[in-house]
């Protein structure tokens, strides 16, 4: 492997008045070493990287870094400057320069090199060295790590005495050089306080390591130091949380471990469930998955990313035909370009119906295009998309962009397995993937299985509309067992997704299943929050704290809100959970409930077919539900608080406080 920095990138005496002249005078040393290969486009690589965010760090170090399609290999450029050339940096001028340039399709190992300098530079040792450097081949050395002077001691495992766990994310844009500062410093900062430890997960360009599910559980506070959405987020939900930038973990650790203290000691929590994660799954997933853990994750990372188009879409058109009546459909795009009147509630009525219609155009190919994602990163995105478009346009429909999806992540992973020199590798994700992976997933889905999904789809389609009597009954019993048996778990997205595919080419039946899906959704956090309210003595006093929040995450279609009492006391909750989504189900089902909104409980009751019955369907569900989850927990009697609790005592005749009785 070629060095990542040799003596010919190392300028000691770097005269260069500005940030820009500065990376312009490295550069060319990259230039000249083939390393890049077009100048200018590189630069303009770093001038748009430096327009997100400085990159002047304290301490004197200014870090301009980009992944260009420019570059060759990943390699380091180093310059010391006598007079301070401005970053951005807090504390004025920086005199140590590093630019780090990655090729867009940079392997893991190089990352690694480049994220270890991010981590030796918050080591004064390390910084003392560079500046008294004599010679360009003595710096190049300490930046390697081959010389004594630039060793950085790794960080040492904290003392048993420390309390206080706190587990951090960081990540940046680019992934390469803040996002291992942020941590690094973190980390420093919670060995120079007493009684704090701190872990970090990096998620930076070369994937992340997640951390251990144990370590995350037995955590007290959590720190989000980040400037891209953090993945599966919800990891970390109902714990002190301090979200800030990535840049205030670098300049300020020692404020944000005090404020998640702070928070702790206030009992400041995030609500389990309340924030879904936005995040793409990992290439790879865990280490340890199977197969079929992988696929449901990658299933799933398409779905997340589908669901905001089918909230936005669907309630659009539903409010669409709310306003203006169902014959808003026939209103032509024409006639509302060259028609649209501004007091007339019909042309409102027509731009929200056809506003919707476009949202819902981006369903497949969104499903589609992140599939890929989810399996090949960004490279999979052009493939899924095109594969997307495809299926509808070949009639595939939803499931046209489930396997157009895997079929493009696929093909990319198999391309990213070939072996390609070293001068090609900064174009392979920009040029080379995207063109032979759409052609590969055009051919398969226009001339080898596009006609037999669509085909599929179709019988499906008709299927759904065929239902009635008991067959209706029935799935909307199987869909409120899955709705309920996880609580916003995989189950529970497959049930949703299986409703929300309907809604792309909406049916009697379809909407019929949206409707039970939505239902049977609701009742456990409604059952939760009305038990807490008739039968406060048999839970905690936590519990019936988060029975109040129950009641509006349950009327929102927020599920997750049963989990809470679900992780306390899972072989009674569960078990009362399912008995009434099943019933709540089957008779939205059995009613012939209808529902074109995805999402919004029962802020959506007005454009819900036969909401009485729906209203009646859910009510019954949350019935069984209490009445199972109160008779299972009554059996058990009190919980272990009830001495602790005012709220559970009764005065006696003597006018003492006295205990309910336990079984």
């Amino acid at each position: 492997m070629t060095e990542l920095i040799t003596a010919d990138l190392v300028d000691l005496d770097l005269s260069a008045p500005t940030k820009d002249e500065a990376a312009r005078a490295l550069a060319e040393r990259m230039a000249a070493r083939g390393r890049v290969t077009d100048l200018d486009g590189f630069l303009a690589d770093v001038a748009a990287r430096e327009a997100q965010m400085p990159t002047g760090l304290d301490g004197g170090i200014g870090i301009p870094h980009c992944r260009s399609a420019h570059v060759t290999e990943p390699t380091l450029a180093f310059g010391r400057a006598a007079h301070g050339i401005d970053f951005g940096a807090p504390d004025g001028p920086a005199d140590l320069v590093f630019l780090i340039a990655a090729p867009a399709g940079a392997d893991d190992a190089h990352l690694t090199i480049l994220s270890s300098l991010a981590r030796k530079l918050t080591d004064e040792d390390f910084t003392t060295s560079l500046r008294t450097a004599t010679g360009a081949e003595q710096a190049a050395s300490l930046i390697r790590g081959d010389a004594p002077a630039g060793e950085v001691p790794p960080p040492q495992p904290a003392p048993a005495a420390r309390t206080f766990r706190i587990v951090a994310v960081t990540s940046c844009p680019t992934g390469i050089a803040h996002t291992y500062m942020a941590a690094e410093a973190l980390e420093s900062a919670a060995r120079a306080t007493d009684g704090v430890e701190l872990v970090a997960e990096t998620q930076g360009s070369a994937g992340f390591t997640r951390l251990a599910p144990e370590v995350i559980a037995a955590a007290d506070g959590v720190i989000f130091a980040h400037d891209v959405p953090v993945r599966e987020k919800d990891r970390f939900a109902g714990k002190p949380t301090v979200d800030v930038g990535v840049k205030a973990g670098v300049n300020r650790p020692a404020a944000l471990i005090a404020d998640v203290r702070e928070k702790a000691a206030r009992g400041e929590t995030t609500a389990p469930g309340a924030e879904p994660s936005s995040t793409p799954v990992d290439n790879s997933g865990e280490v340890t998955d199977g197969y079929g853990t992988k696929l449901r994750k990658w299933l799933m990372s398409g779905v997340s990313y589908m669901v905001p188009f089918v909230a936005a879409g669907g309630l659009l058109i539903a409010l669409g035909f709310a306003i203006g009546g169902y014959e808003v459909a026939d209103v032509k795009v024409e006639t509302l370009l060259d028609h649209f009147d501004w007091s007339a509630t019909t042309s409102w009525a027509a731009l929200l119906f056809h506003t919707g219609q476009a949202a819902f155009a981006f369903l497949v190919p969104v499903l589609a295009g992140y599939i890929a994602y989810g399996m090949a990163d960004r490279p999979g995105l052009v493939p899924g998309f095109v594969g997307g478009s495809i299926a509808l346009t070949v009639d595939a429909g939803f499931l046209g962009g489930l396997a157009a999806g895997l079929i493009a992540g696929g093909v990319v992973m198999a391309i990213q397995r070939v072996t390609v020199p070293a001068v090609l590798r900064g174009i392979m994700p920009v040029v080379v993937i995207p063109l032979l992976s759409s052609v590969a997933v055009g051919f398969l889905m226009f001339v080898v299985i596009g006609k037999p999904i669509a085909a599929l789809q179709s019988a499906l389609t008709d299927w759904l509309n065929s239902l009635s009597g008991a067959n209706a009954i029935v799935l909307g019993l199987i869909l409120g067992l899955m709705m309920c048996f996880d609580l916003g778990g995989p189950l529970n997205k497959v049930a949703y997704a299986f409703a929300v595919g309907g809604l792309a080419d909406p049916t009697d039946g379809s909407l019929k299943v949206m409707a039970a899906v939505m239902a049977a959704g609701m009742v456990p956090p409604l059952a939760l929050a009305l038990a807490t309210t008739v039968r406060g003595r048999l839970f905690t006093r936590a519990e019936r704290e988060n029975g109040k929040a129950a009641w509006v995450l349950g009327a929102s279609f927020i599920t997750e809100g049963a989990i809470p009492f679900a992780a306390a006391d899972p072989l009674r909750v569960i078990p009362a959970a399912m008995a009434g989504g099943a019933v709540t189900g089957a008779l939205s089902m059995a009613f012939g409930c209808t529902l074109r909104a995805p999402h919004g409980g029962v802020f959506v009751i007005p454009l819900i077919g036969d909401a009485f019955l729906y209203l009646v369907a859910i009510a019954a569900g949350v019935g069984v539900s209490t009445a199972l989850v109160v008779a299972l927990k009554g059996l058990r009697g009190t919980p272990s608080d009830a001495a602790d609790d005012p709220a559970r005592t009764r005065p006696s005749s003597t006018g003492e406080p006295k205990l309910p009785a336990t079984t």
